[in-house]
């Protein structure tokens, strides 16, 4: 689904929401369940890779001299 693609994370959430709201309803047919469940994988993906990229972003820091730092919390013991 190359339209995917240009959806924004909120809006890739919204349908996700919908499809989930559909399949929950059970009353769709086995095969269009199917094309409805693939399509909610896709956009899942989608929204793990948006995710993942903004993630990337923010754990980098801009120091002073304007070079780039990766950015840690250290974890709790």
């Amino acid at each position: 689904m190359a339209e995917e693609k240009t959806l924004s994370f909120e809006e890739a959430m919204e349908q996700l929401e919908i499809i989930v709201d559909r399949l929950e309803e059970g009353d769709v047919p086995l095969e269009e369940a199917i094309s409805i469940y693939k399509n909610g994988m896709e956009l899942s993906k989608l929204c793990h890779e948006k995710l993942k990229s903004v993630e990337e972003q923010l754990t980098q820091i801009l120091t002073s001299d304007g070079e780039k730092e990766t950015f840690t919390i250290p974890e709790e013991e």
